[in-house]
């Protein structure tokens, strides 16, 4: 189905609703003890999904909200996309049990290509969303930081990008970490970049977002769907809105979302 996703964001970390500023675990802003009552509240509100992330699995690995994947599930009827410290296939397979629509793979999609196009073969593409973080350099060029943005790995986004789009990948969440959690707005420049270069690909824009301008902007770039994070938690943006707006209309571009 055609349309422009918003995607609620729930970053969990010892049990709270944290946001991280550019992805460092020293700048940790809490938002509240309690991510299922934030999530049955987006639901009420309208949102269709869920994007979750536990933040501890991200730097340990071995993935913790299975449960609260299943309570969400079962509870409030979002469909939902996590992801953090997938390592693995099990990992996957233990993830889409537990209730979840799509398995985020992050760093893991960097380091480890050919095993994730196997994972998309496998259990479907619909059911994995790869997530690439992305830098650019002095000379402009994207570039893929890892381990925790201190290292670079060979390569650029948009390589990257094409080798998944040619192996059937259909979502593809990518963040300009320079904007991560910094309500700078997002960087609609890379995702006009990718829509043109890798064309098909159901683009999320995540990072930066501040209102609803942003929202329609990303919508305008040929996004297929936008992660909300700080802007929701911080009331910056009102969700009913964005859904409507996000309904409003047809978007650019040629990527679909379920």
């Amino acid at each position: 189905m055609s349309g422009f996703t918003l995607y609620p964001a729930i970053d969990v970390r010892h049990g709270r609703i944290v946001r991280l500023a550019q992805g460092d675990y020293a700048q940790e802003t809490r938002y509240g003890d309690d991510p299922l009552a934030l999530a049955r509240s987006y639901a009420a509100q309208g949102a269709g999904w869920l994007h979750l992330v536990d933040l501890d699995a991200a730097r340990a690995g071995g993935y913790t909200l299975a449960r609260l994947v299943r309570d969400i599930a079962d509870g409030t009827g979002l469909q939902v996309q996590t992801g953090g410290g997938v390592r693995s296939r099990e990992d996957v397979q233990r993830i889409l049990e537990a209730g979840a629509a799509r398995v985020v793979i992050g760093s893991l999609a960097v380091r480890e290509a050919d095993a994730v196009c196997a994972w998309i073969a496998e259990f479907g593409a619909e059911r994995i969303t790869v997530a690439l973080d992305t830098r650019q350099d002095r000379e402009g060029v994207w570039r893929l930081p890892v381990h925790g943005w201190t290292e670079t790995a060979a390569g650029t986004l948009q390589d990257m990008a094409r080798r998944y789009a040619g192996q059937g990948l259909v979502h593809l969440l990518c963040t300009d970490i320079t904007r991560d959690g910094m309500m700078t707005g997002p960087n609609l420049s890379l995702y006009r970049m990718l829509a043109a270069q890798v064309p098909g690909l159901a683009l999320q824009a995540s990072g930066g977002v501040r209102d609803l301008a942003d929202v329609v902007a990303a919508k305008a770039e040929g996004c297929a769907g936008i992660v909300l994070g700080r802007s929701l938690l911080e009331g910056r943006l009102q969700l009913p809105q964005a859904l409507v707006q996000a309904n409003t209309g047809v978007r650019a571009g040629t990527g679909s979302t379920p």
